[in-house]
């Protein structure tokens, strides 16, 4: 079978903007498949692209439904980022005239908009400068505008006090209850998968000492720490333990700034697990309900209800978390505005020291993706409209942002704290300043170098019986952290 039917054709002439391009098309495209090529022949059928770049003139074709729009411009060159970046503007407003979709980051298509503030702001740059910069080049609205610079203002302060000389430590258990709709994460079901959990916990914990022994031997602090999946929480107690032990063996943990754990789902969260997580370090619990609406928990596969929830919530009260996260999700299939309200008001009134918003993202390996067209349109933007007001009058205010490819509505994720309250791991592994070492299935590690020259990225196999089947190939990738850390410590 052809794997290229049904793709729109994108055909690139004197250029090769194929990543901004896409990203563009995505905004108002985004569960559709793009084949490109530099053969303009292939700009064919009722449906295409042409994007060219022709000596100090770009100028593009677009096709939509067998109705051809146009634009071109001639510009002084500055630099290739310059020329892709006005190509993509006339692709953009085409879009936004043809569709009638109107994007609230405008043009701004990266996944950390908040770090084009906080450079701006580090070079000392005042609101108003940065608000004309980033409006002209990216025709942002004001209120995403204002929501990126208040969450830079939050989250300063924590960035101006960084240890550079220190790394965090992610623990990935990628292992889930079911499968969610929605999620694209590499996880694997319980029911599926179960029988891999002792032999994936032995080679973590392998894993961990080794990483360990790495760090002492540089002398190198360790900043903060966060288990994340996958749902944590839903391997067996006794794994639990034995993996947190490892962590408390091998690594010093007397001065860290925070030790999340990421339990995840209400139904894996039990009395025993709590206080094992309580009592070997963690001060930081996230309970991720997503809704409190019964009917969209089935819905999108969980098994789950709002009453474990806040059953889960307590019990982590009585376990003595003073520092409890949780998370929800804009645009859930079934979900209304009146429900997600109701969700977010139920929530702000049990007052966790910290809520993220999510927004709906149509990941490619979901279950939703391939209803795509069903998920598009819904009223997600309502919903985050809504949570930005009840959130901010609520002794809550943001501090940590990101967007995704395919969110609906092309919105954005946001975690909201009050004060002393925020992440320090979500503000570090979002600003990239701080060396963050993966350990586990499917974990990345991301290596920064002294004065932020050179960012590395070291991926674990995806998969736990990759993982576990490749365990001794994985341990040579760990020269480079070798030589990351020896830097570090200068």
């Amino acid at each position: 079978m052809d794997n290229n039917i049904n793709k729109m054709p994108v055909v690139l002439i004197g250029n090769s903007f194929k990543y901004e391009t896409e990203s563009i098309l995505k905004m108002f495209y985004p569960v559709k498949k793009f084949q490109f090529s530099e053969n303009p022949e292939n700009a064919k059928g009722n449906n295409y692209v042409v994007a060219g770049v022709e000596n100090n003139r770009i100028f593009t074709q677009i096709c939509i439904d067998g109705k051809k729009y146009q634009s071109e411009k001639n510009i002084q060159p500055i630099d290739e980022k310059y020329t892709e970046h006005e190509l993509c503007r006339l692709i953009y407003h085409i879009l936004k005239d043809v569709t009638g979709i109107s994007t609230p980051w405008g043009m701004m298509t990266g996944i950390r908009p908040v770090k084009k503030v906080t450079e701006l702001m580090e070079r000392g740059a005042e609101f108003s400068e940065i608000r004309e910069i980033l409006t002209e080049k990216y025709e942002l609205s004001p209120e995403k505008l204002k929501l990126a610079y208040d969450t830079a203002v939050n989250q300063m302060p924590i960035l101006e006090n960084i240890n550079h000389k220190a790394v965090s430590l992610y623990i990935s258990i990628p292992f889930c209850p079911s499968r969610c709709s929605y999620c694209s994460f590499v996880s694997h079901s319980i029911e599926s998968a179960g029988k891999l959990i002792p032999d994936y916990v032995r080679c973590l914990c392998r894993e961990l000492e080794i990483i360990g022994y790495m760090i002492k031997e540089n002398n190198t602090p360790v900043d903060t720490v966060y288990f994340g999946g996958g749902t944590p929480a839903a391997i067996p107690a006794q794994d639990i333990r034995t993996i947190m032990e490892c962590v408390q063996k091998n690594f010093d943990l007397d001065n860290i700034r925070e030790y999340s754990f990421e339990a995840g789902r209400p139904d894996t969260i039990t009395e025993e697990k709590l206080h094992i997580i309580k009592s070997l370090g963690a001060d930081r619990i996230s309970i991720n309900p997503q809704t409190l609406n019964n009917d969209v928990l089935q819905a999108i596969g969980r098994r789950h209800t709002a009453e474990d929830t806040l059953i889960a919530y307590e019990l982590a009260r009585k376990a003595g978390f003073r520092n409890i996260n949780t998370d929800l999700i804009a645009g859930l299939p079934e979900d209304t505005p009146e429900s997600f309200r109701n969700t977010l008001d139920r929530i702000v009134d049990i007052s966790p020291e910290s809520i993220t918003i999510h927004t709906l993202t149509l990941k490619r390996s979901s279950n939703l993706f391939a209803q795509g067209l069903e998920n598009i349109t819904n009223p997600a933007q309502e919903m985050v409209d809504y949570s930005i007001q009840k959130l901010m009058t609520s002794d809550y205010q943001p501090y940590y942002m990101y967007r995704q490819k395919n969110t609906v509505g092309n919105l954005e994720n946001i975690g909201y704290a009050k004060k002393g309250y925020e992440s320090y791991y979500n503000i570090y592994i979002m600003d990239e300043t701080q060396t963050i070492i993966g350990a586990g299935g499917g974990a990345s590690t991301k290596l920064v170098y002294p004065d932020n020259k050179k960012i590395t990225r070291i991926h674990n196999y995806k998969y736990p019986y990759e993982y576990i089947s490749n365990f001794d190939n994985l341990m040579t990738k760990k020269e480079e952290l070798i030589k990351c850390l020896k830097k570090i410590s200068l």
